[in-house]
């Protein structure tokens, strides 16, 4: 038997129902439960085989079903199917079910690329719910076969723009081609991120994030362009645009070309690099982020600053673990000016050891600083690798062994004292010198 149509055009809903009512329906929901089956198998033997279980992925996503491959492979079997089933009985259900396995795989196509490309963006969901309504819309008039006669409706409607005819119709058509073209860059654009990223960490994640912003922006940039041409557009009318826009860059919006160009010799130079320790305008932390853009700088209790990227070429810049990772922290100790002086530097060396933060190599460096008004000042200096996990903790623990040694040891801490010295006429009269009080 002929394979019939994919568009299905009833008369009138007793032949709509008619065709339900077949015997051989109970055959293709059968054969569709089988499709199922066989494509859960399939995606969970990839899915084991690669070892592909990141929240993340587009083809696979946390489970068996919400990935992109599930519905793809769901769909070639029921193309499949279809094909042997159209030999032998008469089809009715699967005209129904491949536009809605085409259906699904263009919502699922849609929003895992999006959640992928633009993970903290709070503008996505709304796109997602808008693709998930439009393509729903389209596979019902596709089903009922309404379709064509709106496609023909909306061609109707024309207008001229200069010496070409657009019509609604070709207007909707190069929209979803640009579309579908953008979601196929940013599809290629996160992979090559994922893949990219993927276990780096210090400076080659922060080159290899330049190359990872540099392939979407190309890529982003020749999806446009693609697009505008199956839309239509002629190009070369785009000339004066172009020029607009770069006097537009050139004024108005030197900054923001300015933060990009500066991120791009940030990543470039890697001078600044994820993981990095920093000291800006005042403000120390930790590199978390480098975009185009901006770079983002977390301190140790939390707070997080956005520091354009211009500023941290033109200005002056403290980068703590440029070449060395390690980092130098001290505290102050005083005693008193009788104690003894080995002993109490061998016991602060010892206590500055209690937290395994603290370098044994190089060690801590105790030093008799200063001769301080109440008694001896020693600076106990000490090594870390790790100053984004903070340094009051790590300050707390030390001065507190500090305060167990010397008090185990019987050694002073001296607390300020102060002489006060008074001038005669200010000094209080002797008691015999004091006028006898009147009753």
């Amino acid at each position: 038997m002929p394979m019939q149509s994919d568009v299905p055009i009833f008369d009138d809903v007793q032949q709509w129902f008619r065709a339900f009512a077949q015997p051989t329906v109970l055959i293709e929901l059968g054969t569709l439960a089988v499709c199922v089956a066989l494509a859960w198998l399939m995606v969970s033997a990839v899915r084991r085989a690669l070892h592909r279980n990141e929240q993340g992925s587009i083809l696979f996503g946390r489970k068996v079903v919400d990935g992109v491959l599930f519905p793809l492979t769901l769909l070639g079997l029921g193309y499949a199917a279809r094909a042997v089933l159209a030999q032998w009985v008469p089809l009715a259900a699967f005209k129904v079910i491949i536009p809605v396995l085409i259906s699904l795989v263009v919502i699922r196509v849609g929003v895992k690329v999006l959640q992928a490309a633009f993970p903290q963006a709070t503008w996505v969901r709304p796109i997602e719910r808008t693709i998930s309504w439009l393509a729903w819309l389209v596979m019902v008039l596709w089903v009922t076969g309404l379709l064509p006669l709106v496609l023909q409706q909306l061609d109707e409607i024309t207008w001229k723009v200069g010496a070409t005819t657009l019509s609604v119709r070709t207007m909707i058509e190069g929209f979803v081609t640009a579309c579908a073209v953008l979601i196929v860059a940013l599809w290629i654009s996160s992979a090559i991120e994922s893949r990219l990223l993927r276990s780096v960490t210090g400076s080659e994640l922060s080159v290899r994030k330049a190359f990872s912003n540099a392939a979407r922006a190309l890529l982003m940039f020749l999806g446009l362009i693609l697009a505008l041409s199956a839309v239509g557009i002629d190009l070369t009318a785009l000339s004066v645009l172009g020029g607009a826009v770069g006097v537009g860059i050139g004024f108005g919006l030197q900054k923001l070309a300015a933060n990009y160009v500066s991120g791009f010799v940030i990543l470039a130079e890697r001078s600044l690099r994820i993981g990095d320790n920093v000291r800006v305008d005042g403000f120390e932390g930790r590199i978390t982020d480098i975009t185009g853009r901006y770079t983002v700088i977390r301190s140790g209790v939390g707070r997080e600053s956005i520091v354009p990227n211009e500023m941290l070429i033109t200005q002056r810049v403290e980068n703590l673990s440029l070449a060395d990772p390690r980092v130098w922290m001290s505290t102050v100790v005083s005693v008193g000016y009788d104690s003894d002086v080995d002993l109490v530097t061998r016991l602060l060396g010892e206590a500055a050891l209690v937290n395994p933060r603290v370098l044994h190599d190089p060690g801590p460096a105790v030093a008799l600083s200063a001769f301080g008004v109440d008694g001896l000042e020693f600076t106990v200096g000490f090594w870390i690798t790790d100053p984004e996990n903070g340094s009051l903790g790590l300050r707390s623990d030390i001065n507190r062994a500090i305060l167990a040694a010397l008090r185990a040891h019987r050694i002073d801490i001296p607390f300020p004292q102060r002489v006060v010295h008074l001038s005669p006429q200010d000094r209080p009269a002797p008691p015999e010198a004091r006028p006898t009080p009147v009753a």
